[in-house]
């Protein structure tokens, strides 16, 4: 009796020391959401996904994170994907075209969907073995459904070396720029602000050229842009009307425009020779914008004056996307830009 009595406890001991060894690589069944409300946008450009059958592949939200395809976004940094199942390795590499997917998906409506959490899942991006983590600290793994691999955007942002953003109002999910992650991947946090509003300030004031002292703030306050975290700026110096809108992470300015209070546009104005045609506006806001012409609609351009200078105004669409654009009409610079989700 003593010797089976001993036996089993040894059993026991030996289970108990082999577990935590397999304890990272346990497949399990987890409750998610399948979340077609969700707006993904890549640079401010919306963009639907789709399985290698072609059918949609709707954002997953899990464990407060959102999940989206991995194909997609070898298809969106133009390299490939490749399943190894004797290794369980995902393997992004080489050149492809990439495919920019617009069309658009159908409304499904959210559900309560099962996945499976894959930590025997290898990641390889160009042969070097990824590891990803939560803004925490914790290891995040690749999730399966419907035979596609997913990863949370965090991850997806360092991949693509984008900044991952969330508008909780639009549900709109950003990738944005060439800079690292924020913890925007969970729902629980917002984009980081690292600038104050003072700093914003100080930035606007530099850009017009003006001091603190020789201006009058009527509005400094931090706002949400595309998803984006933005101090809108506005003061008056003299009859002068500044605006501004700061990214609030970065300090870099967004948009900028001021109007000269109490001033009128002549009636037949002297001037009325330009050097840049409405055409090449057009395609200096396209190019800023990131936008194809052949996917723009809602197009106006028009020729204007903006406190004495000559301007054109150009509006356009793009996916959901509004873009409004002052071009100096002499010089083609941009004076003033603004982007809108369109709802």
């Amino acid at each position: 009796m003593k010797k089976y009595i001993m036996c089993t406890i040894a059993a026991v001991l030996s289970a108990t020391m082999v577990l935590p060894l397999f304890a990272d690589n346990v497949i399990s069944t987890k409750n998610a959401q399948l979340r077609p409300d969700f707006t993904i946008t890549v640079d401010g450009r919306e963009k639907n996904f789709k399985t290698a059958t072609g059918e949609a592949a709707y954002p997953i939200l899990y464990q407060d994170s959102t999940y989206l395809p991995l194909r997609a976004i070898g298809e969106l940094i133009g390299k490939n994907v490749n399943w190894d199942e004797s290794t369980k390795t995902i393997t992004i590499s080489g050149t492809r075209i990439p495919i920019f997917l617009y069309t658009d998906n159908p409304d499904i409506g959210t559900k309560t969907i099962q996945i499976q959490e894959r930590p025997d899942f290898t990641i390889k991006i160009d042969n070097a073995t990824k590891t990803f983590y939560s803004a925490t600290g914790e290891q995040i793994y690749p999730i399966l459904y419907n035979g596609s691999t997913y990863l949370p955007l965090r991850a997806i942002g360092q991949i693509m070396n984008k900044e991952v953003t969330w508008n909780g109002s639009t549900k709109v999910v950003g990738l944005n720029g060439s800079s690292t992650v924020t913890d925007a991947d969970s729902f629980g946090n917002q984009q980081t602000t690292t600038i104050t509003v003072e700093k914003a300030k100080e930035i606007a004031l530099n850009h017009a050229g003006l001091t603190a002292s020789s201006v009058s703030f009527i509005k400094a306050q931090l706002d949400y842009d595309d998803g984006i975290k933005v101090y809108e700026i506005e003061f008056y110096n003299s009859n002068k009307e500044y605006d501004y809108e700061i990214n609030a992470a970065t300090g870099a300015i967004i948009s900028f425009d001021y109007d000269v209070e109490n001033w009128t546009r002549p009636t037949t104005p002297t001037d009325t020779t330009t050097t840049i045609t409405s055409e090449q506006a057009k395609q200096i806001a396209f190019n800023h914008a990131g936008v194809n012409a052949s996917n723009v609609y809602g197009l106006k351009v028009e020729l204007d004056y903006d406190d004495g200078q000559k301007k054109y105004e150009v509006e356009f669409k793009s996916g959901r996307m509004e873009y409004d654009y002052k071009i100096n009409a002499n010089t083609g610079a941009i004076i003033g830009y603004d982007s809108e989700y369109d709802d």
